[in-house]
């Protein structure tokens, strides 16, 4: 199984909230995805990011095929205009 992480800081936090509703709409449409979870950050720490998405494939194949499906691209082109930064870890 593999684990993808990644951690999303907006430019408009409030955009969080929407972002997170996009995501989760994905599981359902993309067979890759063995499971999702986000969350939205509640502390507002110094050091907080946003967001944090993390979803779960079966290996590095699947993981692959959700980057590239048509549904994700779409979801990360809205997102890609609202970053401020962006980090992933793969494992």
């Amino acid at each position: 199984m593999l684990t993808h992480v990644i951690l999303m800081k907006f430019t408009d936090p409030a955009d969080a909230a929407e972002a997170k509703e996009k995501l989760e709409g994905l599981e359902p449409l993309i067979e890759q995805i063995r499971g999702i979870t986000v969350g939205v950050d509640v502390v507002r720490g110094e050091v907080s990011w946003d967001l944090a998405l993390i979803t779960r494939h079966e290996d590095l194949d699947d993981l692959k095929g959700y980057q590239g499906h048509p549904e994700h691209v779409r979801v990360a082109g809205w997102l890609r205009e609202r970053l401020a930064a962006r980090a992933s870890v793969d494992f």
